[in-house]
């Protein structure tokens, strides 16, 4: 179980990294559109890719791991919401698993506590 967590924890962090990143690249036409379609404007693009990294950070720390799964979850129902909202039940359906991954290494905590 501590093998599976820790593959789980090192996923969701590169990808929280990779998101951050992202953020502050030059979008293309379909990112500037999925974005639209969320109701969200590339002005706030740098502040989501901070708060992205500060999560892949916080993942990392055992002391902050549970805060940054739960910070997870609701981000990504957040954006749950927002394509529904938006009429985009495709993206809505494709977040599901990305849900299940921060409850799920909840449920098999930090593997590695000291």
């Amino acid at each position: 179980m501590k093998i599976v967590s820790t593959v789980l924890i090192l996923i969701s962090a590169f990808l929280s990294f990779k998101h951050g990143w992202d953020a502050f690249q030059p979008a293309n036409a379909q990112q500037t559109q999925m974005m639209a379609d969320l109701g969200i404007s590339k002005e706030l693009m740098p502040y989501f890719g901070v708060f992205s990294i500060l999560l892949g950070l916080m993942l990392l720390i055992p002391q902050t791991f549970l805060l940054s799964n739960i910070l997870h979850a609701m981000v990504i129902l957040l954006i749950m919401a927002l394509s529904l909202n938006g009429g985009n039940y495709k993206m809505a359906l494709l977040e599901i698993p990305f849900l299940a991954m921060p409850l799920f290494m909840i449920y098999l905590k930090y593997p590695f506590k000291f």
